[in-house]
Protein backbone atom coordinates (compact mmCIF):
# COMPACT_ATOMS: atom_id res chain seq x y z
CA UNK A 1 0.00 0.00 0.00
CA UNK A 2 2.95 2.42 0.18
CA UNK A 3 3.41 2.30 -3.65
CA UNK A 4 -0.37 3.43 -3.74
CA UNK A 5 0.08 6.16 -1.24
CA UNK A 6 3.16 7.66 -2.65
CA UNK A 7 1.57 7.26 -6.07
CA UNK A 8 -1.56 9.37 -4.90
CA UNK A 9 0.82 12.26 -2.91
CA UNK A 10 2.61 12.51 -6.27
CA UNK A 11 -0.87 13.53 -8.35
CA UNK A 12 -2.13 15.11 -5.75
CA UNK A 13 1.19 17.49 -5.54
CA UNK A 14 1.59 17.48 -9.24
CA UNK A 15 -2.24 18.72 -9.29
CA UNK A 16 -1.78 21.56 -7.00
CA UNK A 17 1.27 22.29 -8.50
CA UNK A 18 -0.97 22.87 -11.94
CA UNK A 19 -3.72 24.54 -10.46
CA UNK A 20 -2.01 26.99 -8.54
CA UNK A 21 0.75 27.43 -11.50
CA UNK A 22 3.56 26.97 -8.97
CA UNK A 23 6.82 27.87 -10.54
CA UNK A 24 4.85 28.80 -14.00
CA UNK A 25 4.25 24.77 -14.64
CA UNK A 26 0.16 25.66 -15.13
CA UNK A 27 1.41 28.43 -17.76
CA UNK A 28 4.47 25.87 -19.11
CA UNK A 29 1.95 23.00 -19.56
CA UNK A 30 -0.70 24.96 -21.62
CA UNK A 31 1.84 26.40 -24.01
CA UNK A 32 3.56 23.15 -24.61
CA UNK A 33 1.09 20.45 -24.43
CA UNK A 34 -2.40 21.65 -24.32
CA UNK A 35 -2.15 24.42 -26.35
CA UNK A 36 -0.91 22.06 -29.30
CA UNK A 37 -2.77 19.98 -32.09
CA UNK A 38 -3.35 16.35 -31.39
CA UNK A 39 -2.99 15.05 -35.04
CA UNK A 40 -6.34 16.26 -36.97
CA UNK A 41 -7.29 16.97 -33.42
CA UNK A 42 -7.42 21.06 -32.38
CA UNK A 43 -6.70 22.22 -28.75
CA UNK A 44 -9.44 21.69 -26.73
CA UNK A 45 -10.84 22.47 -23.69
CA UNK A 46 -7.50 22.23 -21.66
CA UNK A 47 -6.07 24.47 -23.35
CA UNK A 48 -8.29 27.47 -22.12
CA UNK A 49 -7.63 28.52 -18.50
CA UNK A 50 -10.73 27.09 -16.87
CA UNK A 51 -10.05 23.88 -18.96
CA UNK A 52 -6.69 23.02 -17.45
CA UNK A 53 -7.99 24.01 -13.77
CA UNK A 54 -10.80 21.49 -14.49
CA UNK A 55 -8.34 18.60 -15.63
CA UNK A 56 -5.32 19.62 -12.51
CA UNK A 57 -8.72 19.20 -10.42
CA UNK A 58 -9.05 15.90 -11.54
CA UNK A 59 -5.42 14.65 -11.11
CA UNK A 60 -5.83 15.92 -7.79
CA UNK A 61 -9.31 13.70 -7.27
CA UNK A 62 -6.85 10.81 -8.65
CA UNK A 63 -4.61 10.82 -6.35
CA UNK A 64 -7.12 11.52 -3.41
CA UNK A 65 -8.48 8.36 -4.43
CA UNK A 66 -5.58 6.28 -4.32
CA UNK A 67 -4.53 7.71 -0.99
CA UNK A 68 -8.34 6.85 0.29
CA UNK A 69 -7.64 3.31 -1.04
CA UNK A 70 -3.74 3.38 0.58
CA UNK A 71 -5.13 4.64 4.02
CA UNK A 72 -8.36 2.55 4.04
CA UNK A 73 -10.49 5.77 4.34
CA UNK A 74 -13.96 5.25 2.86
CA UNK A 75 -14.98 8.79 3.31
CA UNK A 76 -12.06 9.68 1.36
CA UNK A 77 -12.32 7.31 -1.10
CA UNK A 78 -16.30 8.48 -1.63
CA UNK A 79 -15.77 12.03 -1.93
CA UNK A 80 -12.83 11.90 -4.56
CA UNK A 81 -15.10 10.00 -6.40
CA UNK A 82 -17.60 12.09 -6.52
CA UNK A 83 -15.43 14.84 -7.52
CA UNK A 84 -13.96 13.36 -10.18
CA UNK A 85 -17.12 12.38 -11.25
CA UNK A 86 -18.04 15.94 -11.26
CA UNK A 87 -15.16 17.62 -12.58
CA UNK A 88 -15.50 14.83 -15.58
CA UNK A 89 -19.20 16.02 -16.43
CA UNK A 90 -17.66 19.57 -16.48
CA UNK A 91 -14.69 18.74 -18.65
CA UNK A 92 -17.00 16.70 -21.30
CA UNK A 93 -19.33 19.84 -21.22
CA UNK A 94 -16.29 22.03 -21.79
CA UNK A 95 -14.93 19.82 -24.35
CA UNK A 96 -17.99 19.05 -26.04
CA UNK A 97 -18.66 23.58 -26.03
CA UNK A 98 -15.26 24.09 -27.41
CA UNK A 99 -15.40 21.66 -30.18
CA UNK A 100 -19.26 22.87 -31.50
CA UNK A 101 -17.20 26.54 -31.15
CA UNK A 102 -14.79 25.26 -33.35
CA UNK A 103 -17.08 23.62 -36.11
CA UNK A 104 -18.72 27.21 -37.34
Amino acid sequence: MLVVLSLGLVLCAAGVALLLNLFGAGDYAIRRVTSRSLGELAPGFAASRNGFRTYASLIIAVGALAIGIAIENGIVVIVSAVVFAAASVVAIAGEVTTYRALKR
